[in-house]
Parts: structure tokens; C-alpha cells; sequence
């Protein structure tokens, strides 16, 4: 097999800038793992900023997004006895839309086929080839049978345990790495939402937060110590507890249809491109969910590296290319300076004494009382520009 630009991963960054090279007139294989069923039916977060939507209308996919998508103008920041409403809408003239990353993935998986975008499901054992020459090429097995893929370029979309981050030598890179001492503890559910806009929650007993998917379904978060073991969290001792870190709020109470335990970090590596592999979503980066901030950042990773890959092609000038890792990290970073920055907010460390309450506190009545805090909250929760 032979493509211009081979993708490793079919998570929503592999699958946009498939697209957006197929729009372009350049060929593109993407390379999956999994199965489209295991693919499909992954449940993460779906806070779309306007640079994410910006790339699904440029698709042509957005026709669902917009009728099932859910507007949002605001966010709230509470802490057990009054919540502070930031009106990102007043203060940015934008909107989030909330439209869960497992729908954005199965519009662009069923647009595939009419776009000339091949997917290969069940790749197995894939390994990247001579990604310093200009020749690279992948090595994978398909129904139990080796193959390869010739390329021009390789774009690395496989995510924190993919290959791709592992093909850039170690005298080259740099890794970045905070661990916090918690998870969140989430519960799906189809119950109607307790509140039309986001709610993030600074409780004594820990953090917690109050979203929805749709007007009949319910995603919360409550944190725990990384210790904490799933069995021990029923259904009704979650939304009890969901009710005491959430006191501003009436909760519908109903069967968990997921119910799981992620563990909260940031992390990004550098450079984010070597030779002709470019890395773009969390094979590069990762952000603690408190921001929402991860799909919109594979989304921005792929604007620039498809503009990169475009003009490379169109007009055989490799300057984007060239620039790719520096500019899409300078975005990362302030992304991840916001996530940070929520994160040490609204959550109780265990480590931390009065001190660090009462700077909580101190930041909590600032940003209560300051027009321009707020606005600072709502800019980068919207989206800083591309």
C-alpha cells in the first residue's frame, strides 16, 4: 500500500486531519488498532470550542452537531455556599457547545467512505520505519497477515500508548509531567441535568462537577484518592455524595449506564514533529479534564498541521511544516497553564494546610468581584485563537 500521508489512530484527531487532507485533494490512510464497534462506542468529554466546530463546518459535518448540540453561555464556579457565574458569552461574544466526542467520532467514521478517507480497522503491531528520511513507511499486521504502508509523511494521532511519541529519539525530546494526588470519579446517567450550564465545585469533602450531554442525560465527577477502588462507590453512595459537594443544585438521581475512575495529569512532550513524523493529540499532550481541553486541542494540533501538510503539497513549501512543533506548543502550554490553574482552584490536595484554603478562597472572591478575572476565565474556557 501507498499513501501521501499516513495517519496512525482514528480518535478525532487522526479522523479530522484525515478529512481535512482528503478535502484537499491529498491521499490519507489511517490506521486503527481497534475495531470501528470498540472506536465507536469509547465515552469521553464533549465541551467543543468554536476552533472544533470552526473544523467540522469546514468539513461539511456539522449538521447534527448543530441540531443535537447543546449551546452553552456560561460556566459556574462554586464552592459550598454561593456560585459565581462567568458569562463567557457577554464577556467573549462566543459559546461552547456541548456534543460528546463519541458522536463527533461516528460523523466522521461515517463520512469516511464518501470522502475517499480509508480507515484500516484491526491494524495490529504497528511500527513506524525511517521517519528521518523521505521515505518513511509503517509496518503492520492485518488479519494475522504482515503489511506495509509507504508514505510521505506519517502523522502520529495514536495517543498517550501509541508507537508514534516512541519513534523520536530520546536525545531529542523532552517530557513535562505533573501527577495529582486524585481521580475523578464519573458517573453517566439519563437523568435531565441538575443545572443548563457546567458547574465546577470546591467542596471540603473534594471537588466535583455537574455537566450534561443532552436534556435527558447526565455526566458528574466527583474526586477521590487515587487509591479509591470503584466497588466501593454504589450508585446511591455516589449521588449522595454528589448532593453534598453540589448543595446550589436539585439532583435527578438514576442507574449508572457508565460509571468509572480516571486518574488526573498533565503531560506534554517536545518536539512535537521529528523528521517526517508529526505528532498532533494526546500522543503529544495531555490535560487534566478540568479545562476541557483535550479533544479541543487535538483540534488544534490538526488546523495547523493540515495547513502545514497543505501548503507542503500545494505549493512545496516546508516552512509550515517546519514551524508545526513550536506553534502548535505554544498553544499546548496555555492550555495547559488553564487546566493547571482550574485544577489547583477547585480541588482539596492532601497535602495542602490552611494556607492553601485560604488562597482558594482569596481567588475564589477576586474572581467573584473582577470583571476582568472573569473575562480571563471565559477566554481561555471558550478558546484562545489559532
Amino acid at each position: 500500500m501507498r499513501t501521501q500521508v499516513a495517519i496512525v489512530g482514528s480518535g478525532p484527531a487522526g479522523l479530522l486531519l484525515g478529512h481535512l487532507l482528503r478535502q484537499a485533494g491529498i491521499g490519507a490512510v489511517i490506521l486503527e488498532r481497534q475495531t470501528r464497534e470498540h472506536v465507536e462506542g469509547r465515552i469521553r468529554a464533549g465541551v467543543l470550542e468554536r476552533t472544533t466546530t470552526d473544523l467540522m463546518e469546514r468539513l461539511g459535518l456539522a449538521d447534527r452537531l448543530h441540531s443535537e448540540g447543546l449551546t452553552e453561555r456560561g460556566v459556574n464556579l462554586a464552592d459550598g455556599e454561593r456560585l459565581i457565574r462567568i458569562d463567557i458569552e457577554a464577556l467573549t461574544g462566543k459559546q461552547v457547545i456541548v456534543y460528546g466526542q463519541t458522536e463527533v467520532t461516528k460523523d466522521l467514521i461515517a463520512a469516511a467512505p464518501d470522502r475517499g478517507l480509508e480507515i484500516v480497522w484491526e491494524a495490529a503491531d504497528v511500527a513506524l520505519h525511517g521517519v528521518d528520511s523521505d521515505q518513511p513507511w509503517i509496518s503492520f499486521r492485518k488479519g494475522g497477515e504482515a503489511a506495509r504502508l509507504d508514505c510521505d509523511f506519517i502523522a502520529g494521532c495514536d495517543g498517550y500508548h501509541g508507537p508514534s511519541r516512541r519513534s523520536i529519539p530520546p536525545e531529542i525530546k523532552r517530557e513535562f509531567e505533573r501527577a495529582y494526588p486524585f481521580g475523578w470519579l464519573g458517573i453517566l446517567a439519563d437523568v435531565p441535568p441538575c443545572s443548563e450550564e457546567l458547574i465546577y465545585s470546591n467542596h471540603g469533602n473534594g471537588f466535583a462537577l455537574a455537566s450534561k450531554r443532552s436534556p435527558t442525560r447526565s455526566r458528574y465527577y466527583i474526586q477521590v484518592p487515587l487509591e479509591e477502588r470503584l466497588e466501593a462507590w454504589p450508585d446511591d453512595r455516589l449521588w449522595d455524595e454528589l448532593e453534598t459537594r453540589l448543595p446550589e443544585v436539585s439532583i435527578t438521581r438514576g442507574p449508572a449506564i457508565e460509571k468509572s475512575i480516571a486518574p488526573l495529569r498533565s503531560y506534554v512532550f517536545e518536539p512535537m514533529g521529528f523528521g517526517r513524523l508529526f505528532l498532533a493529540g494526546d500522543s503529544a499532550h495531555i490535560v487534566p479534564p478540568t479545562g476541557a481541553k483535550g479533544l479541543n486541542l487535538a483540534a488544534s494540533d490538526v488546523a495547523y498541521l493540515s495547513d502545514a501538510l497543505i501548503g507542503w503539497y500545494r505549493k512545496h513549501d516546508g516552512e509550515g511544516l517546519e514551524c508545526y512543533s513550536a506553534k502548535a506548543l505554544a498553544r499546548v502550554w496555555k492550555a495547559e497553564r488553564f487546566s493547571w490553574y482550574l485544577t489547583n482552584l477547585m480541588h482539596r490536595f492532601p497535602d495542602a494546610g490552611p494556607f492553601e484554603r485560604a488562597m482558594q478562597v482569596a481567588e475564589l472572591d477576586y474572581i467573584a468581584s473582577s470583571r476582568a478575572m472573569q473575562t480571563a476565565i471565559a477566554e481561555n474556557y471558550v478558546g484562545l485563537p489559532l
